[in-house]
């Protein structure tokens, strides 16, 4: 069977799933999706017939089988609960083999994974506010941070809030010194000439990448940024099939690829990895949603040779 919770915490809903055999080993997976606790246990329930009575260790026939044998493309919700299944399914095959799941996924390629912190910065949108943050984060032994200084802006900014947004980048930088890697997350809010406003201003402090500076359904129009930006351009954590990032990648523009597991699974996660490995890029696999979703990504990342940086939400 496979079994949905749905657990409450401040920020948002957990959805975990278990999945029991018929010789009484269980598996644990997770299925979070921001505001759609409820639609996505519900999607768990109607696919969960696709997979009763089948082995759990074939993970690649259960991924195509229940994202192509409903006839109908369910998006990310669709993808959360495929992966709350699926990745049950890994833990399954871990408890039977006696093994981590990285190394049934490929092995250890990395004896650490070094990690970016993310959640810090929330309270007020003021500079020193911004710059007492990130010294605490760095205090804590963070030597990467990531944060998103543009408030509600949507599309177009106007002159005041450009320099603003501008003055919270220049804050953290000066909290953190040169050596500290400072990410700028930009929630896929910007058109294209307003992101590259942005990239071009924000470039003098540095930063490790410029995020999801565009909506990501116009693939091309992210691939067109990323080319004119003096910033390198990270995104992919909106996309769930192996098909999309074979688009984005195919313009050859983005090279920080941060995949979203969540909505993938492992087994179709491990084939993008290798998708941006051929491409020479790196993976910096997006890991907010819930704890278990968090060591799913280290799992994955521990056994990619060309992961980046993994993220941290946990601490803050």
């Amino acid at each position: 069977d496979v079994t949905t919770y749905i657990v409450g915490n401040p920020w948002k809903n957990w959805v975990f799933t278990r999945v029991d055999t018929d010789e009484g080993v269980h598996g644990i997976g997770e299925a979070t999706l921001n505001g759609f606790a409820k639609t996505v246990e519900s999607a768990i329930q109607e696919l969960k017939r696709f997979v009763i009575g089948q082995d759990p260790f074939d993970v690649e026939n259960h991924t195509l089988k229940l994202f192509r044998e409903v006839y109908s493309d369910g998006g990310q919700i669709h993808g959360a609960a495929l992966s709350g299944i699926e990745f049950a399914c890994w833990d399954i095959m871990g408890k039977v083999t006696k093994q981590p799941v990285y190394k049934l996924i490929g092995g250890r390629c990395h004896e650490r994974l070094r990690v970016y912190a993310n959640g810090w910065y929330r309270g007020a949108r003021e500079p020193q506010s911004f710059h007492d943050k990130a010294k605490e984060v760095v205090s804590r032994g963070y030597t990467a941070l990531k944060f998103d200084p543009f408030g509600a802006a949507w599309r177009y900014v106007d002159r005041e809030d450009f320099a603003l947004s501008l003055d919270l980048i220049a804050a953290v930088r000066d909290a953190v010194g040169p050596n500290v890697d400072i990410m700028i997350e930009a929630h896929n809010r910007f058109s294209p000439h307003t992101a590259l406003q942005f990239a071009d201003a924000m470039a003098k402090y540095q930063p490790t990448w410029f995020e999801a500076p565009v909506p990501p359904q116009y693939i091309s129009q992210m691939a067109e940024v990323a080319k004119r930006s003096p910033v390198p351009i990270a995104c992919g954590e909106d996309y769930y099939s192996p098909q999309q990032f074979s688009e984005l990648l195919s313009h050859d523009a983005v090279h920080i690829i941060q995949l979203e597991p969540q909505y993938l699974g492992i087994t179709a996660s491990k084939q993008v990895c290798g998708m941006v490995h051929a491409h020479n890029g790196v993976t910096a696999p997006h890991s907010a949603q819930g704890p278990l979703c968090s060591l799913v990504c280290a799992h994955l990342n521990t056994a990619t040779p060309n992961f980046f940086i993994h993220e941290i939400f946990d601490d803050f």
